[in-house]
Parts: C-alpha cells; structure tokens; sequence
C-alpha cells in the first residue's frame, strides 16, 4: 500500500479539546436553562409554553450535537442535506402532534 493519500481520502479537520469543552459547556447550559424553564410557570403566555421552550432548547442541543459530535459540521453535501431533511420531517412530526394536542377539548377525556 502507498502512504500517498488517494482523491476518494477524506481529510477531516479534528476538533480540539478546547473545542470539545466549548460544545460541552453550551450542552451543559442548555440543560440548565431546560431545568429552569420547566420550573418557571410559562403558562400565562399560553398554554403548553413550557413545552415548546423545552422543545426548542433541546432542537438546540440536537442540532450542537449532530454538528460537531456526529461531525456533519465536515461531512459532504450530502450527509448535511440528509441531516436538514431529518429536521424538516420532525418538524412535520411536532405540527401534527401540537394540532392534535391544541385541538382537543379539556378535560380528562375530552369531557
């Protein structure tokens, strides 16, 4: 085998501690901000508040993580169109399960 790297090679740019410590420390703060969040009444803006604030944080989180752990940050065009398409289908997924849950009477049972 030769040690001369093929064109096919992909050269991937590694990330350091520091960095690693950097996508740490805003997961790390993102699962604070969730705990603090879920202890806050947000339910007088409106119902289910408290839900979506804790959905988009952890979109947040999600997204740090397929960027730099799962390294979609320096991967093909391919693999980061695949991984904007798996956004847009979970966000088609939350629409029909905020429509169902906003369009149901309250109650238990819906009586």
């Amino acid at each position: 085998m030769s040690d001369n790297h093929n064109e096919n090679d992909h050269q991937h740019e590694h990330m350091s501690i520091a960095k690693y410590l950097v996508v740490f420390a805003i997961l790390f703060v993102g699962t604070i901000l969730t705990y603090v969040a879920a202890l806050t009444d947000l339910e007088g803006i409106f119902p289910g508040a408290n839900t979506l604030v804790a959905l988009g944080i952890a979109f947040f989180k999600m997204t740090c993580v397929m960027l730099f752990f799962m390294h979609v940050y320096w991967s093909p065009k391919l693999i980061k169109l695949s991984a904007v398409a798996s956004f847009f289908w979970l966000a088609i997924m939350f629409a029909y399960t905020m429509q169902d849950y906003l369009t149901r009477r309250s109650g238990v049972f819906g009586q």
